[in-house]
């Protein structure tokens, strides 16, 4: 069999047509006779992210996910022993490259035959140069210094194929990146809009970074376009919010569930990426409440409510002292507890040293 209907669609984007086939029972583990590659992979190396997610998504109902395994089925190799993950990142395709491990691809799996032997989707991202699938690599863990069967690391690569920005991002003595806390249970079990908070505050830590890694070279990444006028306005918008009581400068975002805490998301993210499994056992032990020390078990969203409206309800006076008595409340409850996560500073600041990768030792480990 050379192509199959759902390769096709895949491989042209005909997303309409992929969802077709879908709901009309195609076989997603359908190999071809030229590459021995699936319809992920072609969704993948071509860069059709919404086809991507379609067969993603089809294959956590279909049988698939009994008969294969869904870990099993993302991390499916071709002839070449390519997985779609490495054709994602050698062709420059970012979205992908996120959906994918976002899905439970091993970040640090090596290649069989294709390109130079045993490469891992970061030896492959340098070859293309593509910052971005750089960026979300490292964010999951991948290991900047493993090595090809040539015995190179990613930034030899990104340097002999001349790019500069992505070898400075790789050199292994530059700092290493925050990295998404995979193994936490309770990680795996938030919802959309909490995920997205912290994978926000993931970015924008590494983005800091990145431009002191990137400073007074040729990469250095452009200054932010807009001035710091209206600068004393959003201050005082974010003084009639609910401050972090760890940091001092991010509005509450995230609430700890019991107990009801709330901090920031780049706090949060700080809290749960100095906690890292225990290379034997494979144990993660879930961080605690900085406030009360009570395990986190799961967080949400926090309510962002104005202070103005509380004034409404309450008087100037009252408002007051509604707002010194919760900020109390955080801050006293087991203050201590958090004195050396904010002595840290500023998140961004937290963010260039050291936090190191979470999974590449233990690649084999499903991500949520």
């Amino acid at each position: 069999m050379v192509q199959t209907p759902l390769m096709l669609a895949a491989m042209h984007g005909k997303i309409s047509c992929v969802e077709k086939l879908l709901e009309a029972g195609a076989n997603v583990l359908m190999f071809d006779s030229l590459h021995g590659r699936t319809c992920l992979h072609y969704a993948a190396y071509y860069g059709h992210s919404d086809c991507l997610q379609a067969i993603i998504s089809s294959a956590h109902s279909s049988p698939v996910a009994v008969s294969w395994g869904f870990s099993r089925f993302v991390n499916i190799r071709d002839g070449r022993g390519a997985t779609p993950l490495h054709l994602a990142a050698r062709r420059s395709r970012p979205e992908c490259v996120h959906i994918l491990l976002d899905n439970g691809a091993l970040v640090c799996a090596a290649t069989g035959g294709y390109c130079c032997p045993a490469s891992t989707p970061l030896h492959l991202a340098a070859r293309g140069g593509s910052l971005d699938c750089i960026r979300a690599l490292l964010a999951w863990g991948a290991d900047r210094i493993q090595r090809d069967s040539s015995g190179r690391i990613p930034y030899i690569v990104a340097l002999k194929h001349k790019h500069g920005a992505c070898a400075a991002m790789l050199n292994p003595s530059s700092a290493e990146p925050l990295v998404w806390p995979a193994p936490l249970k309770f990680i795996s079990e938030l919802n959309q809009e909490a995920k997205a908070l912290l994978e926000q505050a993931l970015m924008e830590a590494n983005r800091e970074r990145e431009k002191n890694i990137l400073k007074g070279t040729a990469y250095s990444l452009p200054s932010p376009s807009h001035s710091d006028v209206g600068t004393d306005d959003n201050l005082s918008v974010e003084s009639d919010l609910d401050l972090c009581c760890i940091c001092f400068e991010q509005v509450c975002t995230i609430e700890v569930q019991n107990c009801g805490h709330q901090m920031c998301a780049q706090c949060t993210l700080a809290l749960c990426c100095h906690n890292k499994p225990n290379p034997t056992t494979l144990c993660v032990t879930p961080p605690v409440c900085p406030f009360c020390r009570s395990t986190i078990a799961r967080l949400v969203v926090a309510e962002i409510k104005t202070y103005d409206d509380a004034d409404h309800d309450t008087g100037d006076n009252n408002s007051s002292k509604l707002r010194k008595a919760r900020r109390s409340r955080n801050f006293s409850e087991g203050s201590s507890s958090f004195k050396g996560l904010s002595a840290l500073g500023s998140f961004g600041k937290m963010g260039v040293r050291g936090s190191g990768r979470i999974l590449a030792e233990n690649e084999w480990v499903d991500k949520p």
